[in-house]
C-alpha cells in the first residue's frame, strides 16, 4: 500500500516541523499522547502547560467522527483527563461493524472560540489533479461536505496562486485580512502536502480567531513509498493498524523482512484463532483465494491475509512460512482441525521449486505441531520450476504425518479452496505434467487434450467444470456490423482514456525495443518469445545501463548465439537504432521516474513499460502528464507488462516457455484482456487458453493507485481491433475506472462482449479495513467496493459470473456462443519451433549432469546465510570461536575444543613478525617503497618463505615425526642426519641460544604441556635438543620446530582426528599454513608503516655489496 494513514500526533508533528516554512501563519499544535505505559508525572513535567490550561482529550487510533461518537472530552482539567482517560483505556469500543481496544490517546490545550470561527480544509490527491476542499462552516455537524464545501482542483502540472485560493475557495469570506490570513494558510498547506508527499489531509475544524489559525482536528495519509525522499523530514513513521486490528510483532516481522528484501511480503492477522490460514504467491491471487474462502462461508474463520511474489529467495520464504505456521500452531486447536491453503497463480519469474523448499523447511520444523493441531494442507501452484517443487511437495507429504494435497496448473487456481473447506470433492487423479521448463514433452498437447475429456466426465479440475454451470443464462450476442472498427461517433472522442496515445496497435511481430537495465534473464525469455512466433529478427536491439561502459552482451536466438550492445546513455541507443519504438524499463524504484522522463524526449519512443513496484504517486502522476503531451502510452508502474502472442510480450510475462506453450501464446487468438494484476495475467493466460482458442493481447496496467494507462485505454484499443472478437476485465477493488466501462457499455463505445470480473468481494466481510497487495486495492468509500463494481458492470450489459470460480466457465461460454454465430472461426493449430534449454535451467531440472569444475566441501556461500564447514557464520559469531575457531572449520571442517583454538591463535601472534631484518619483511618493504600496491607487496614477502626461512614447519614435522615413528633414539636421529649432511629443521636460530633462549618457544612449548592431552613429540623433540645444544648453544629448538611438533601432537592425540587424516594433514603441508597466515599480519604491517612514514625508492648502498668481477675480459 502506498497511501497510509498517520496518527493525529505524527500529523501534528510533521506540520509543526514544515508547515510555517511556506508562510502559512498557523499556531504550533500543541500536544500530549497517552498510553498505558505513560508515566503522568512526568508527562507533566514534559508539557508544563497540561497543569494550567483547560484540555481537550480524545483516542488517537484512525477512527473518524470521534466528536458524534462521543469520544471526545472538551474543557477538562488534568485530573479530569487522567480519569477520562483511565474510564475507557485498553477497553472494549464498538465503532461501526469493528470493535476493538482504546489504546493510544492525544491531549491538546483547549481553543475557546465560536462556532462561526470554524472552518473546514481538506486536500486530496487522485489521477490528475490535487483536490481542495474549503466549507467556511466546519465543526462536528458540517454534514455532507462533498455537497457543501467549494472545490480547487491543482492540476498535476501546474501550481496554486494565491490568487486561484482567493477567487474561488474564499467566496464566502468577506473580511479582507482574515480572507488573505486563510489564503496564506491554505497555500502554505497545499505546499506542505505537496512536499511532504501526503496524499490525503483533512483539517476539521480550522479555527481562524483575530488573531491567530489553529488546528483542532487532524486526519492524514502519507505515501510510503516516498520514504526514500522523505525521510529526513518525516523522521522515523510509525503507521498504525486500522481500528479493529491490534498490530502483531509478526506484521511488525513481515514488514521488516518487506522493507529489506526485493520480493513482496504481506501479513495481515484477521482472527488470530481462525482455522483457515492462507500462504498465497502473488497480490491479485492473494484477495481471489480471500474471496472464494469469503464466498464459501469462510469468511468468519479466515485467519490472515496476506502474500509473497517478486522471487523471494528459499530462506525469506521459509521465514515467511514459519511465522505463519507459528501462528497457526500457538493458538487454541479447533474440533474441526485446521486448514493451511498455500496457493498462487502461474508464477511469471519466481522459481516455484525454490521458494517451495523454504515452505517444506518451515512444515517439517512444525510436523509435531501440525500433527497436534490436526492441520491438513492444500497447494496449487504453477510457473517456472514448478514441476519440481510439486514433486518435492508431495515426497515430502508422504512423510509428513498430515494430508498434504497438491495441484498444478491442471487444476483451476481457486478448486483448492473448495476441497479444503469441503464443498468440493478432492480428485484422486494424478495431475499429468506435459512438459518440463522450455520443453513440451512429445504427445504433451494431445495428452493435455485427453486430460481436459477424462476430466470433464468426472467433473473435476478446471474452470470450464463449475457446479454451476447450468444456472448460467447467457444473454444473446448481438451483431456487430461494424466488427469493432472505430466507426460510430462515440469512438471519435478523446473521453474516458481514448486519446491518440491509444488510437493505435502497440505491438507487432516487428516491434523491436530497448531494455534499461541489466536483465538478462528476462531479455533471453523475450528472445525466447519471438523465436516460436516466428518472427524474422529478435524483438531487442539494445539494451540501457548506465552503470557500466558500452559492450555487447551475449544471447540465443534459437540455437545460435548473438551479441546485443549494451549503452551507457540512453541517447547513444536511440541514436543508433532507429526503428525502436517501445522501452521496457526495468529501473528500480529510485531510478525509473529520471530514467522514463529521458526516454520521453525521443518521439520514436510511443510505448514505455515501468516494471518496478513503489514509485510514490506524485512521480507516477507527473510521468503520466508528460507522457500525454509527447502521445506516449505507458504500461505499468507495478506490472509484469503485457503479451501480444505471435508478436511481442514485454519482459517476464508469460513465465517460462513451457506456460507460453500450454497458454498457446506463441500464435495469436480472439480474446483480449485488461488486468491489474500481473500474476493474474499469467492465469487469465491459461484460463483463457483452456476456454477459447487463446489470447491475442493481454495487458496488465499494474497494481499502483495511478496506473499509466487505464482499463478503459486498451479496452477502446481492443474494441477497434477487428481481429479481438472478446474482451476480458479483470477489475479490482478500490479506485472506480470500471464505471468508466460500464458507461461506456451503455453509451455504445464498446458493442463487443465483455466478460468482467472485480477481485476483492471479501473486502467487506471484514470488521476492520484490510489493505491487499496492491497499492491501489483499498476501498475509500462504497461505490469502489468490488461488489458494487461487478453489480454495476452487470447492470451496464457485461457478463458477470458469480465469482472468480466460475470466470473461466463463463468465458468459455460467450466464446461458444460466438463460434455458434460465426463470429469466430477456430484456426487450426500449427506446432511452434523448438527453443533448446539454457543449459543451467536444465542443470537445476536434473536433467542433465555434467562433472562441477570445482569441489568444495569447507563453505557455501549461496544460501541467505554464508556457511562454514556446516555452521552458520551467524552461529560462527554467536559462539564467538575467534580466529582459531574459524581456522579450525575451514582448514579442518570440524570444531576443533578450545584448547586447539587457542594454540592456532597463540601461533599466529607470535609468527606475525620478526621485524624489518628478515627476508619476507626485506622483500615487502622493498616493493611497498617501489610504488607497488599491497597485495603485490604482500606476495614479494610470502614468495620467500620456504626450507630456509619460516616455511620449515612441514619439513620439521616429518623430520621428527618418522624419527619418532620409527622408534629412533634422539641421538641416533642426530647422528643420522648428520651422516646425510641434512640440517635438522626447526633447530638452530641465528640469535637465540641456550643462553639467551627465545620467550615465543617458551610460551608455546609452555601452553602445549599444560593443556595438550598429551605431547610425546614435542617432548622427543627437546630431547633432540639438549643434544644439540651441547654440541652449540644456539642449536636451539625454534619456532618452527615447536610449532611443527605441538602441531603433530594436537593432529595425532586431540581426538578429533584418526590416524590416517593426521598423516595426510602432515603431508600435504599444512602447518606450513600457520606461519603463512601470522606472517602475512606482519608483511601488511610492514608495507602500510612504509607508505606511513613516506619511504622513497629503496636502493641498495654500493659500500654492502662485494663486487667480485674478473680483472680482465676471457
Amino acid at each position: 500500500m502506498s497511501a497510509k494513514a498517520i496518527t493525529e500526533a505524527t500529523g501534528k508533528d510533521i506540520l509543526n516541523r514544515h508547515l510555517n516554512q511556506h508562510g502559512a501563519g498557523a499556531a504550533n499544535c500543541r500536544f500530549a499522547t497517552v498510553n498505558a505505559e505513560t508515566d503522568w508525572s512526568k508527562l507533566s513535567i514534559d508539557h508544563p502547560w497540561l497543569l494550567t490550561t483547560p484540555l481537550v482529550v480524545k483516542p488517537d487510533q484512525l477512527i473518524k467522527r470521534r466528536g458524534k461518537l462521543g469520544l471526545v472530552g472538551v474543557k477538562k482539567n488534568f485530573e479530569e483527563v487522567k480519569q477520562w482517560i483511565g474510564e475507557r483505556l485498553n477497553k472494549d469500543q464498538k465503532i461501526g461493524n469493528a470493535v476493538g481496544k482504546l489504546r493510544n490517546f492525544i491531549i491538546e490545550p483547549f481553543i475557546a472560540h465560536t462556532e462561526a470561527e470554524e472552518m473546514y480544509v481538506c486536500i486530496y490527491s487522485h489521477r490528475s489533479a490535487d483536490t481542495i476542499l474549503f466549507y467556511h462552516l466546519g465543526g462536528v455537524d458540517i454534514g455532507d461536505v462533498d455537497a457543501k464545501a467549494v472545490k480547487l482542483d491543482v492540476k498535476v502540472d501546474s501550481t496554486l496562486s494565491l490568487a486561484d485560493v482567493k477567487t474561488t475557495l474564499l467566496k464566502a469570506i468577506t473580511d479582507a485580512p482574515k480572507k488573505e490570513r486563510i489564503a496564506k494558510f491554505i497555500y502554505g498547506l497545499y505546499a506542505t502536502f505537496a512536499d511532504l508527499y501526503f496524499t490525503y489531509l483533512e483539517i476539521n475544524p480550522l479555527v481562524v480567531t483575530a488573531d491567530n489559525l489553529y488546528i483542532l482536528d487532524l486526519a492524514a495519509k502519507l505515501d510510503s513509498t516516498a520514504d526514500f525522499i522523505c525521510r529526513p523530514k518525516w523522521g522515523d513513521i510509525d503507521y498504525p493498524p486500522p481500528f479493529g486490528r491490534d498490530a502483531y510483532p509478526e506484521e511488525a516481522y513481515i514488514a521488516d523482512l518487506d522493507a529489506k528484501s526485493g520480493a513482496s511480503l504481506k501479513l495481515t492477522i484477521l482472527n488470530r484463532n481462525g482455522r483457515i490460514w492462507t500462504m498465497v504467491a502473488g497480490g491479485g491471487a492473494s484477495v481471489i483465494y480471500s474471496d472464494t474462502i469469503c464466498d464459501l462461508g469462510g469468511a468468519s474463520e479466515l485467519a490472515n491475509y496476506g502474500e509473497y511474489s517478486g522471487a523471494p529467495s528459499e530462506q525469506q520464504t521459509y521465514e515467511y512460512a514459519k511465522t505463519i505456521l507459528n501462528l497457526m500452531t500457538s493458538s487454541p486447536k479447533h474440533p474441526d482441525g485446521k486448514v493451511l491453503i498455500t496457493g498462487g497463480g502461474i508464477a511469471n519469474f519466481t522459481n516455484v521449486a525454490a521458494t517451495f523448499q523454504g515452505i517444506i523447511t518451515a512444515l517439517r520444523e512444525f510436523q509435531p505441531k501440525l500433527i497436534e493441531h490436526n492441520v491438513s494442507i492444500f497447494v496449487r501452484r504453477a510457473g517456472p520450476n514448478y514441476q519440481e517443487g510439486l514433486r518435492r511437495m508431495r515426497d515430502f507429504g508422504s512423510t509428513l504425518g498430515i494430508p498434504l494435497h497438491v495441484f498444478g496448473p491442471e487444476t483451476h487456481m481457486t478448486a483448492i479452496c473448495g476441497m479444503a473447506l469441503g464443498k468440493r470433492p478432492i480428485p484422486q487423479v494424478a495431475s499429468v505434467e506435459f512438459s518440463t521448463a522450455n520443453f513440451l514433452l512429445p504427445g504433451g498437447q494431445q495428452a493435455q487434450a485427453d486430460l481436459k475429456e477424462a476430466n470433464e466426465a468426472a467433473g473435476l479440475g478446471s474452470a470450464l467444470r463449475s457446479t454451476t454451470a447450468q444456472s448460467i443464462k447467457l444473454p444473446p450476442i448481438s451483431a456487430d456490423e461494424s466488427d469493432g472498427l472505430a466507426t460510430n461517433n462515440h469512438q471519435q472522442g478523446q473521453s474516458n482514456g481514448a486519446n491518440s496515445n491509444f488510437n493505435r496497435k502497440f505491438f507487432s511481430n516487428t516491434t523491436k525495443a530497448i531494455v534499461w537495465g541489466m536483465q538478462q534473464r528476462a531479455v533471453q525469455s523475450m528472445l525466447d518469445f519471438d523465436f516460436i512466433c516466428r518472427r524474422d529478427e529478435p524483438s531487442v536491439v539494445a539494451m540501457v545501463y548506465p552503470f557500466t561502459g558500452d559492450h555487447k552482451q551475449k544471447y540465443y536466438w534459437g540455437h545460435k548465439e548473438i551479441l546485443i550492445p549494451v549503452y551507457k546513455k540512453m541517447s547513444d541507443a536511440i541514436h543508433k537504432h532507429k526503428e525502436v519504438d517501445v522501452m521496457v524499463n526495468f529501473a528500480s524504484l529510485r531510478s525509473a521516474y529520471d530514467s522514463t522522463l529521458e526516454v520521453l524526449e525521443f518521439p520514436q519512443i510511443r510505448t514505455v513499460a515501468i516494471i518496478a513496484e513503489g514509485i510514490p504517486e506524485n512521480m507516477t502522476r507527473k510521468l503520466i502528464v508528460e507522457a500525454n503531451k509527447k502521445g506516449v502510452a505507458i504500461i505499468g508502474p507495478a506490472t509484469v507488462g503485457g503479451v501480444k502472442p505471435g508478436c511481442f510480450k514485454i519482459g517476464n510475462t508469460g513465465g517460462m516457455l513451457d506456460n507460453i506453450l500450454h497458454s498457446k501464446l506463441y500464435r495469436p487468438g480472439s480474446v483480449a484482456y485488461v488486468s491489474r494484476s500481473g500474476g493474474m495475467s499469467n492465469e487469465l493466460n491459461n484460463i483463457i487458453s483452456k476456454a477459447t482458442d487463446g489470447v491475442i493481447e493481454g495487458i496488465a496496467i499494474g497494481g499502483d493507485r495511478y496506473p499509466g494507462s487505464t482499463f478503459m485505454d486498451h479496452i477502446l484499443r481492443y474494441q477497434s481491433d477487428p481481429e479481438t472478437k472478446l474482451l476480458v476485465l479483470l477489475g479490482e477493488v478500490g479506485g472506480t475506472e470500471e464505471y468508466d466501462v460500464c458507461a461506456a457499455i451503455k453509451d455504445g463505445r464498446i458493442t463487443k462482449p465483455l466478460v468482467a470480473w472485480c477481485i476483492g468481494t471479501c473486502a467487506s466481510m471484514f470488521t476492520s479495513e484490510v489493505q491487499f497487495g496492491h497499492a491501489g486495492s483499498c476501498a475509500n468509500s462504497d461505490r469502489e467496493t468490488a461488489t458494487a463494481k461487478n453489480k454495476a458492470l452487470r447492470d451496464a450489459g457485461a457478463y458477470v459470473p458469480d465469482s472468480f470460480d466460475t470466470l473461466g466457465e463463463l468465458i468459455h461460454h460467450v466464446y461458444g456462443e460466438l463460434v455458434k454465430t460465426g463470429r469466430i472461426v477456430p484456426r487450426e493449430e500449427v506446432p511452434p519451433p523448438t527453443v533448446p534449454m539454457d543449459y543451467s535451467w536444465a542443470r537445476e531440472l536434473g536433467l542433465i549432469r555434467k562433472p562441477a569444475s570445482f569441489m568444495t566441501s569447507i563453505c557455501d556461500e549461496r544460501g541467505q546465510e554464508l556457511i562454514y564447514a556446516g555452521m552458520p557464520i551467524s552461529e560462527v559469531l554467536n559462539k564467538d570461536v575467534g580466529i582459531g575457531g574459524v581456522i579450525s572449520l575451514l582448514w579442518f571442517q570440524r570444531c576443533l575444543p578450545p584448547y586447539v583454538c587457542k594454540f592456532f591463535e597463540m601461533c599466529l601472534m607470535v609468527t606475525a613478525d620478526h621485524g624489518p631484518a628478515v627476508s619476507g619483511a626485506h622483500n615487502t618493504i622493498v616493493c611497498a617503497r617501489a610504488g607497488k600496491d599491497l597485495v603485490s607487496s604482500v606476495v614479494s614477502g610470502l614468495l620467500t618463505i620456504g626450507d630456509r626461512f619460516g616455511g620449515a614447519l612441514d619439513g620439521s614435522a616429518r623430520q621428527f615425526s618418522e624419527a619418532y615413528d620409527t622408534n629412533l633414539h634422539p641421538m641416533e636421529f642426530v647422528n643420522k642426519m648428520r651422516k646425510e649432511g641434512k640440517l635438522i629443521l626447526g633447530i638452530g636460530h641465528r640469535v637465540k641460544s641456550i643462553n639467551n633462549p627465545d620467550v615465543r618457544v617458551k610460551i608455546i612449548k609452555e601452553f602445549v604441556m599444560e593443556n595438550f592431552p598429551q605431547c610425546p613429540l614435542l617432548k622427543y623433540a627437546l630431547e633432540v635438543e639438549k643434544i644439540t645444544t651441547n654440541k652449540k648453544p644456539n642449536l636451539i629448538l625454534n619456532v618452527d620446530g615447536v610449532i611443527a611438533t605441538a602441531f603433530v601432537d594436537m593432529l595425532r592425540n586431540s581426538g578429533s582426528f584418526t590416524s590416517e587424516e593426521a598423516q595426510e594433514y602432515i603431508n600435504v603441508g599444512a602447518i606450513n599454513s600457520l606461519f603463512v597466515l601470522g606472517r602475512s599480519i606482519g608483511f601488511i604491517g610492514h608495507y602500510m608503516d612504509q607508505k606511513r612514514l613516506k619511504q622513497g625508492l629503496y636502493r641498495h648502498p654500493w659500500d654492502d655489496i662485494s663486487y667480485v668481477i674478473p680483472e680482465q675480459y676471457n
